[in-house]
């Protein structure tokens, strides 16, 4: 019994950590959203070409970058 509940208190933790780290993410995509190569020049962002596992992304002047579109 006492191993049925450690088993669910452990299952429970994990859940919710999984909602968090969902949550986190979710947050970070809503807080910089997508744009286009024009828009990110237009704005004063330099256009860098992402890698193999990555797409291109735009870098603000204040540091900050954003997936491109």
């Amino acid at each position: 019994m006492r191993i049925r509940r450690l088993l669910g208190l452990a299952l429970a933790t994990a859940a919710l950590a999984g909602v968090s780290a969902v949550g986190a993410a979710t947050a970070q995509a809503a807080a910089y959203p997508a744009i286009s190569s024009e828009d990110c020049t237009a704005q004063g962002g330099t256009v860098n070409q992402g890698g193999p596992y990555r797409g291109p992304t735009c870098t603000f002047p204040d540091g900050h970058s954003e997936s491109i579109t």
